[in-house]
């Protein structure tokens, strides 16, 4: 680093003592986090300015010691990346009734357009261009859309801060013009009800939190609309949905263990109809056919899912019946049902597979695929009376492939496939998939990627990616910008830790909560084993992660700095115990369950403290770390990176770089632009390039 640049700023410690359980901790930059964070995420100017002087401060280092110097490799690294990109494109479009629906973006365009067609194809009407409604914001997040029944008005929603607070609008789509109908404060978009005059939304409280159900009349004030649910607990957010079958609209509240749903007759709206009361620890979802519930749950010590029905008009669990036993070890990830056929998506040792059942028979068909790690999706669009299908197939070295599947023959159609405008060929590049053995034994998949005919002598850069929390698997899909770190001989792999369901349920339950740290030890498991498998050696490795896997970084940061040449941390949850203890906050209700409750339990308490990344920071060497935030972000709010960062640059003993970006204008997903988001993630892998000596600035 150049030693004539300023030197890096220095927060200031405010003692700020707090006591739980009878013990006592100082925490000196608490004073970093806005007492008033609630109209910060409405209106950004209203920060504190000595916080706002701060992180403007951290900002302008992180400028003048990189992100300057860097600028070439960062425009280098961009522009390979977006020339992977087929900039005017298009969905597929997804017929429902008489139109056909579909998205588009456009050469040189930040955001996508909205069109629909006729059924059978023809002239194109632009229902919503997201690139009008960006223009003079900083941030333009698009929440969605939803056509009414008879598809003659638009539902959209719109967040204009990066703090995903939502504003509703209604579109008549014979005259382009927005009805006086205005929703302020949503937690996303809305569901239509059946005649098309009222639909359905959920609101946020005051702590950003999803807590209610609202129906709202068109033509009718916001202030007028009625309550049709309201959640008590704060511990449990609410959502809404709709069946494919379009007879029941859902409203869902769940925390991260529990879930329980209430049914509203779409055609003859009244009280809701509660299908199963909360139960701690089970968890279901519901669709429709015929009158029968098709419920997928972990019930009766189901650990990995099983799907049972239940009368529509009785589906209490005392009307459960088993259609699809539990099988260990084989987990059900998601399930939905159309008029004659129910499909599933399962995983089975780490890797993805559609089943198909017939229900009038119970014939089970199957798709899979052969490769060593693969990712699989599939949708089925807006009808219920359909017999087809349609499913996604990836591979970290083959582009996005979309199918229709015909349910009646089996027959598949390729329907498109990612086009890579600069040139892609599979066959230059080579998966793998490997197991780490972690200290109690457990075996972690390690997906890799790299060129095909890399010499393993022991001393490639390696990017190794991680999360690890809520259940989140991580799939092996193909990444265009990861070719470029591929490209310059370095290997990107990921771990896939306990904390997700990678591999069943169980690998969620065994990172959560009192296992939380096998998390940690799964990732340095899994960098030992790219070391001891020849691929590497210490100091070669960047850690990645973001928000829960941020926390991740924060962790492997304090047990093992020696094994890494530097770590990215993207809006880094890090200060655990302190937002744990806080329940003002929006998700520390729901998310007890994931990480304990250290308000009311002193074992919960010690057991955070004890891997939380801010409270075990200490006077030793770190390696370069990159941290990045976001100012209105209400997940990790911009104080936990803000904070952990100030107590690393006063506690660390070394020279390496600390950088924290605090994107002002935005929140928990970055830039909201297609291209903007670009440019961060080149930034990153500039860092990456950097601290392994692959790239000099």
């Amino acid at each position: 680093m150049d030693k004539h640049l300023p030197q890096p700023p220095r927060a200031a410690r405010v003692p700020h003592r707090t006591t739980h359980h009878g013990i006592t901790r100082d925490d000196p930059y608490f004073w970093l986090r806005a007492d008033n964070w609630q109209e910060v995420m409405r209106d950004p100017s209203v920060l504190d300015p000595d916080i706002r002087a701060y992180l403007e401060a951290e900002n302008d280092w992180f400028d003048s010691a990189f992100g300057k110097n860097a600028e070439g490799l960062t425009e280098t690294l961009y522009k390979e990346i977006r020339g992977r990109i087929k900039e005017d494109d298009s969905s597929i479009p997804t017929p429902d009734g008489p139109f056909a629906y579909f998205s588009r973006t456009l050469e040189g365009k930040q955001y996508p357009q909205l069109v629909r067609t006729a059924r059978a194809g023809g002239e194109e009407k632009v229902l919503i261009d997201c690139n009008v409604e960006a223009e003079g914001v900083d941030y333009f997040g698009f929440g969605g859309a939803g056509h009414s029944p008879d598809h003659s008005l638009l539902l959209w929603a719109a967040d204009r801060k990066g703090s995903e607070f939502f504003t509703l609008s209604v579109r008549d789509l014979q005259t382009g013009r927005e009805l006086e109908d205005r929703i302020e404060r949503a937690s996303g978009g809305g569901v239509w009800g059946a005649d098309g005059q009222a639909f359905y939304y959920t609101e946020l409280d005051d702590n950003h939190r999803p807590y209610r159900v609202l129906r709202h009349r068109l033509g009718t004030l916001q202030a007028e609309d009625e309550v049709v649910y309201e959640e008590k607990d704060p511990g449990f957010f609410v959502s809404i949905g709709k069946m494919l079958s379009r007879k029941y609209i859902t409203i869902a509240a769940h925390d991260h263990q529990t879930s329980e749903i209430h049914l509203i007759d779409a055609g003859n709206p009244g009280v809701p109809r509660l299908v199963a009361s909360r139960e701690t620890g089970r968890e279901y979802d519901a669709d429709e056919r015929d009158g029968l519930l098709y419920i997928l749950t972990n019930a009766d010590g189901a650990e990995d899912f099983k799907i049972v029905t239940a009368p529509a008009a009785d589906p209490g669990p005392q009307n459960w019946t088993d259609l699809i036993a539990h099988r260990e070890g084989v987990l059900i990830t998601a399930m939905i049902v159309i008029s004659g056929h129910m499909i599933r998506l399962e995983k089975q040792d780490g890797l993805p597979r559609i089943v198909v059942r017939d229900l009038k028979t119970g014939v089970e068909s199957e798709i899979a695929f052969m490769e060593e790690a693969y990712s699989l999706g599939f949708s089925v669009g807006y009808e219920f009376d359909t017999t087809n299908i349609r499913f996604s197939y990836s591979s970290p070295t083959t582009p996005n492939r979309t199918y229709d599947y015909d349910l009646a023959t089996g027959a598949r159609v390729l329907l498109k496939e990612q086009i890579v405008p600069s040139g892609h060929d599979p066959d230059d590049y080579e998966t793998r998939r490997l197991f780490a053995t972690a200290p109690d034994g457990e075996k972690v998949p390690v997906t890799l990627l790299f060129r095909k005919g890399l010499e393993t002598t022991g001393d490639a850069p390696v990017l190794l990616y991680g999360y690890g929390a809520y259940g989140h698997s991580m799939t092996a899909h193909f990444s265009i910008s990861a070719l470029s770190l591929v490209d310059r001989g370095m290997i990107h792999a990921i771990a896939h830790v306990r904390g997700g369901k990678d591999k069943g349920y169980r690998w969620y339950r065994l990172g959560k909560h009192r296992h939380k740290t096998n998390s940690f030890t799964d990732f340095i498991a899994a960098a030992e084993l790219l070391v001891a498998a020849g691929y590497t050696r210490p100091g070669r490795i960047v850690a990645e992660g973001g928000s829960a896997g941020g926390m991740l970084m924060g962790a492997i940061a304090n047990m093992r700095p020696d094994l890494f040449a530097g770590i990215i941390a993207q809006v880094p949850f890090v200060d655990v115990l302190n937002t744990m203890l806080d329940d003002t906050l929006p998700l520390t209700p729901p998310e007890w369950p994931e990480w304990g409750n250290p308000i009311a339990s002193e074992d919960d308490f010690r057991l955070i403290a004890s891997y939380s990344p801010y409270d075990n920071v200490e006077a030793k060497p770190y390696p370069p770390i990159f941290a990045l935030a976001g100012l209105t972000d209400p997940r990790v709010t911009y104080w936990e990176p803000a904070k952990w960062v100030a107590r690393l640059r006063a506690s660390k003993t070394d020279d390496n770089p600390l950088f924290l970006k605090t994107n002002m204008g935005a929140g928990h997903g970055g830039a909201s632009g297609r291209f903007d988001r670009l440019k961060e993630v080149a930034l990153t892998e500039a860092f990456a390039l950097w601290v392994t000596g692959v790239e000099t600035l």
